[in-house]
Parts: C-alpha cells; structure tokens; sequence
C-alpha cells in the first residue's frame, strides 16, 4: 500500500487503534522521550504516540513503526515474511528457463510491474514545497533533546539524499543530526557508510557536496534508508517495490538533488569538505549506552520546505526495546530471501535477537549437508554486508525454532563443546561498538551448534548430566571473595550456563579469576559461565543478553579450559576499566532519564490521558549508572 503523505499514514493508525494522540504540551527536552520510552517498551510495543502541542506549528510523530502490527500497515502487508515471498515469486519467474515464446511472453507484466518500482522524476515543485523558507530556522521544528547526556537536540530519522560525484548514482541514508546553530547540523555518518565515501571524494575533488534531507512521507520511505542495500542500489527502488508504486522525486530548491515530492518536510543544504570536522554527540544511541562525542562534517542549511499540513517523524533510541527493533525485525525478514537466493541457498532461517541491538548477536540455522558446513555460513556471513559487523554468531539445524531462545540455548548445551565449536576470529565492528579495544575493530565469536559429523569431532567428549550439577551458591559466594550472586536458574532448564555477578575492584585479574574458578568441581562441569558486574540483574536475561553482548570483545574477554573431556567458556562481560583490565578508551554510561524529568512525568501522567501509569523504564537501570555524564568514570 501506498501512502500520498504521513498525515494518511497517521489516519490509518487510528483507525486500527494503534495511535494515541496528546492534546496536553509536552516538551521537547526529555520529557516526550521519557514518555515514549514507558509506552514502547509495553508488551508488543504500546502505540503510536501523537504530540500535537510541543511548541511549534508542527504535530510530532514518535513510535509509528514500533510494532509488529504498526510496522506491516506501513508496508502495506500481513505478515514480514510476506515481503521475502514477494521478492522470491519473482526471481523464480524471471531466472527459470522459458522453452517457448508463450513461456516468455509470460513474463512481460512481471517486467513491466519492475519498471514501476522506479522512480521518477517530475517537473514543476511537489507538495514538499508548498512552503519554501530560504532564510532557514530549523527552531520551527520540533526537534528532540532526547537524554540528559545528549550533546543537543538531534534530528532522528532524516532521509539523507547523496550522489556519487563521479557516476551520479545516488545513496538515501539515515544519519542523525545535532542541531548546531538554526542553520546548522552535524552529519553523523559512519566511515562504512556510503555517504561517507561520497564525502571522501567531494574531498579528494575539492567540491562542496550537496546534500538534502526528507522527513516524513510513506513510511516506506524512511525505512527504506536504514535498509543494508548493495552499495549503488538505488534505496527509492525499493521503497517503490515496498510500496508498489513508484517514487516521484522533485528538483530542490537550492541545489540539483532530488527528493520525494509528497514528503512533509525538506531540509536542503551542503556540506564542505575543505572545513574543519565538528565535534559531535554524546548522544543515547540503540545500543543502550551513550556514543561518545567525536569529529564529524558540518552540514549547512540553505532552504528548509515544507507541505502546508507537515507532520514532523521523530524516534528515539536507547535501551532495548524501541521502536527501532522493530524496524530492525522488518530487516531480519526482508532480507533473508536476498541472502538465500543470492548467497546462502542453504540457510533455514535467520534471527535477530532484540537484546543484541542489531549487530551484537546474529541467530541462523542451516540445512546441514557436509563437515564444516557450519564455517561456511561463518565465513560467508562475516563477509557480507552490514553482517560484517556481527559480533556473536550461532548457527543451528534447521529443524531448530531459533526464535525461541530457550530452545537455541538448550541447542548449544547439547550440540557445543567449547574446546572444539566456538571459534574466534577479527574483523570489522561497528563504529558504536564501545567494547573493542581499537575503534571499529575486534574480536568476534562463533558457537557451532549443528549436529556433528564424524570428521568434525577430535576429542573424547565427556557429557554431564546437567540435572546432577549441584551449585551451593552461599557456599561458593563464601569460598570467592569476588562474587556477589550466581543464578544458576538456566540449569534447571537443562541450559548448562550460568550468570555470576562479582564486586570488580581494581585488584580483579579475569585470566586468574577463570583459573580459580575452573579448579572448582562444580563450575569446571559447566559449558558457559558469564561473568557481570554485580550492579546488573542477574536474573533478568533480556538484560544480562543486552549487557554481556555490548561489554564483549571476544578476542579479550573469552577464556576456555579444557578439562578431560569437558570445557568450560568464560565470557567476561564486566566494564572494562583502565586500571585493571588496560583498555585505553573512554567507557559510555547507559542510557536512563533523569530523576527531574522522571518526576515531572509521573506527576503529569493523569492529565496526559494516555492510559494507564507507566512506571519509567530508568528505575530500573539508574542503579547500573557510573556517574551522570555520558562517560563512565572509574
């Protein structure tokens, strides 16, 4: 389905009763992100939130993709995996063999229904330009301070349009903006994005390179610029197949790009690459913890447009879960029929766990056929695309229900011995990943969790059965001065793992700790033993996911020891700190509301109407704060 504007696509949520409306003022400084937060972190996502009185002309729209039901009305589908079906009909109709004329004849409509995913250009100005400001204030929108450590207010869901200054093809990204002055921002893009590298040669030519920014229209629009595309796809191709219909795109105001005429709001301009970079951020980003300020472009305002009735789209991001898994979900299923149908033919099925912030934890099973054939999946999947910055990968049977992580886990128990499936390797990482000891790049880790051929087994393996472990938590808490607590709960499940929160003090050797811990009779009988800090629940493993996977370099923080025929890993994932564990850069909080703002809300929450009270999410986690700035001081 496709949407002519935000404003329809907000209609629509209404009537399927997926949206609420705030009539009340709310601010744009923390207090509609504190509110966000409480409603989108509700089973299956809460509702789409509409404030209507924020300060400016502007209506704001926040969580309208964070749901599974609020995700498909903006594809226009039932289900996700109704997309990956589209998309595999058609490859089948155009690559299978056509032994008659009639047989090619057949396939003219499915050629014809391709040319009107493309977009298009038109003459004249678009609805997008109803109202055209080339003295430009971004102050007239209502742009968002999202938390207390954030180094202003950020522009959260722009639809960044660039061109390869050498060929003209042009890349549709999502990079945050920090305001900066009424005219200026900053533009957050990651050196592996494709913008990036557009910068780099406007650089190397000594242009200016002209950039412009859409806000709102079909949702499919903004989706389709956080989509991982081959670089020199076209990202309105596939908002047009997303959307079965065709992109129009009108000439800007104040430089030669395109952009989608019926979208609410455009913010045209330039960035100069002979400048000075910016220092940008902190700001909350999707991984829980703040991204810490470093240098980036300045991108200056020339023209801001508009429609007469715009609607401004916002998100925020933080701990997990938020609107953007959501869209992260859409991703995961999208997606998997290119990968099968273009790399990995073998591939069942594919998960990304919410808890793993996108890029933390990848879940995929195999139709097994050979020795290794699990390594191959690794060594293709690492090395494809945005998987490149896959941290933790495991790779199951296909009959397995990776969705279910209880049975993944009970998967690994069974199928992994640690000594022989986990391997580790070194690669690219992303640039948020705050873990690693050297920027964008570390360690990465591998659980073979397939059924083993004979070729693929060389030891003697000794299997315990788990129902026999017999922990003593206040006997060991008492024998390790270091631990705090230990939830062995997963054991009862059958799950050879546990959780064990220490006190980190600045004498804590990991190495010298996992030693101790392996000549214990009964820790050394067990496959996965996470180590925390003991400011984390232990018992909440949505959380204890959330943390271990963002805290880990796997090249550092994995230890295995192999015990005649059984094999411990020990995975630290405590804060790293400069004292005892030598990492040289600056450790980020986590991302929580303030006490001001929390208790601004919950004294508003009656005369917001918006349900039931919420309590905020923060509560929970202020206790893991280090300090109240974006860095965690030791």
């Amino acid at each position: 389905m496709a949407f002519s504007s935000l404003k329809e696509f907000v209609e629509i949520l209404e009537q399927n009763n997926e949206l609420i409306r705030i009539k009340e003022f709310v601010s744009t400084d923390l207090e509609i992100t504190e509110i966000t937060d409480r409603i989108s972190k509700q089973n299956g996502g809460g509702k789409a939130l509409l404030f209507e009185n924020n300060g400016t002309e502007f209506p704001l729209l926040i969580n309208a993709l964070g749901s599974e039901k609020r995700i498909n009305l903006s594809l226009g589908v039932t289900n996700l995996d109704d997309i990956g079906e589209r998309l595999n009909d058609l490859f089948k109709q155009l690559s299978s063999p056509k032994e008659s004329f009639l047989d090619k004849l057949k396939i003219l409509p499915r050629l014809k229904e391709l040319s009107s995913w493309m977009p298009k250009s038109k003459s004249g100005k678009g609805v997008c330009q109803q109202v055209i400001n080339t003295n430009p204030d971004l102050d007239i929108l209502p742009i968002l301070k999202c938390w207390p450590a954030d180094g202003g207010k950020f522009i959260t869901l722009p639809i960044v349009i660039t061109k390869d200054p050498h060929n003209g093809i042009r890349n549709v990204g999502m990079y945050r903006m920090q305001i900066l002055e009424q005219n200026s921002t900053g533009m957050h893009w990651h050196k592996h994005k494709v913008g990036a590298r557009h910068y780099n040669e406007h650089k190397e030519l000594r242009t200016k390179m002209p950039i412009s920014v859409a806000l709102g229209g079909d949702p499919a629009y903004m989706y389709s610029a956080t989509a991982p595309l081959p670089d020199n796809i076209d990202e309105f191709m596939l908002a047009g197949f997303l959307r079965k219909k065709k992109v129009e795109l009108v000439k800007c105001i104040t430089n030669n790009l395109e952009v989608p005429a019926d979208a609410d709001i455009i913010i045209e301009g330039y960035v100069d690459p002979s400048e000075d970079l910016i220092y940008e951020g902190p700001f909350g980003d999707h991984t829980g913890f703040y991204s810490l300020a470093d240098w980036f472009p300045k991108f200056h305002v020339t023209c801001i447009t508009h429609k007469k009735d715009a609607i401004y789209p916002t998100t925020i991001v933080g701990i997990p879960p938020q609107e953007d898994a959501w869209i992260g979900k859409a991703t995961e299923r999208i997606f998997l029929t290119p990968i099968k149908l273009a790399m990995l033919p073998e591939l069942a099925d594919m998960d990304l766990p919410v808890a793993g912030v996108a890029h933390n934890i990848a879940v995929v099973s195999l139709n097994k056929s050979f020795s290794g054939h699990a390594l191959k999946i690794m060594n293709s999947l690492w090395g494809a695309g945005q998987m490149m910055f896959n941290k933790s990968l495991i790779v199951t049977e296909k009959d397995v229900n990776i969705h279910d992580y209880i049975e993944v886990a009970k998967e690994i128990t069974k199928n992994v011995y640690p000594a022989e499936d986990v391997y580790f390797s070194k690669g690219p990482l992303d640039i948020l990943d705050h873990s690693a000891a050297k920027y964008a790049f570390g360690g990465k880790i591998f659980f073979d969790a397939t059924i083993k051929y004979l070729e693929e087994r060389n030891s003697e393996i000794q299997e315990i059965e788990i129902k026999k472990i017999n922990i003593n938590k206040d006997e060991k808490i008492k024998n390790f001065a270091e631990i705090s607590d230990i939830n062995i709960e997963l054991l009862k499940d059958e799950i050879s793992a546990i959780i064990i929160s220490i006190k980190k003090d600045t004498n804590f050797s990991f190495k010298d700790f996992t030693k101790r811990l392996n000549s214990d009779k009964d820790f050394n009988k067990i496959k996965f033993i996470f180590i925390v800090n003991n400011n984390l629940d232990i018992y909440d493993l949505f959380s204890a996911t959330w943390v271990i996977s963002n805290n880990i370099d796997a090249s550092r923080d994995c230890d295995i020891k192999n015990n005649n025929g059984l094999s411990t890993l020990f995975i630290d994932g405590t804060r790293k700190l400069k004292s005892t564990d030598n990492f040289k850069r600056d450790w980020p909080n986590i991302v929580t509301s303030n006490n001001e703002t929390i208790n601004k809300i919950d004294k508003n929450w009656s005369s917001l109407n918006i349900g039931n009270f919420i309590e905020s999410p923060s509560k929970k986690y202020q206790q893991m704060k280090i300090n109240e700035g974006a860095v965690a001081n030791e």
